[in-house]
């Protein structure tokens, strides 16, 4: 099947850097974008194997782009984890509802990162939500 292709949507510049940077090393095809709108767009085109969507993005945020993804027949199926620095009680349940297959903390663990990826994208194959 070939490298992975993952689709990371993140404002912050040194975020973006990082997490493509990681992924890149594990061999994984990394595409980018900086709005939630940019996301989406990208989405709809390149049929990422996975989405990470920084959940506090300027303009729409990363839930209600995760919703829009989540409702469209061409994107509903990639599997959509949020990349967050929030992580008070409820934040998780609140991504999960809004769509998401997952849910990773910000700032990331640069040890176990790739590994969670992986994990989010194995068992979104076996329908699992992690």
């Amino acid at each position: 099947m070939g490298e992975k292709r993952i689709l990371v949507v993140d404002d912050n510049d040194l975020n973006l850097e990082l997490v493509t940077d990681l992924l890149e090393v594990a061999g994984f095809s990394v595409h980018s974008a900086t709005t939630a709108e940019e996301g989406i767009r990208l989405a709809q085109i390149a049929q990422p194997d996975l989405i990470l969507m920084d959940v506090g993005l300027p303009g729409m945020d990363g839930l209600e782009a995760a919703r829009i993804l989540k409702s469209d027949a061409r994107t509903r199926g990639i599997p959509l984890v949020a990349l967050t620095a929030h992580a008070m009680r409820g934040d998780r349940e609140k991504a999960l509802a809004a769509g998401c297959d997952g849910y990773i903390t910000k700032p990331i663990d640069t040890r176990t990162f790739v590994q969670d990826v992986r994990r989010f994208a194995s068992a979104h194959k076996q329908g699992v939500r992690v």
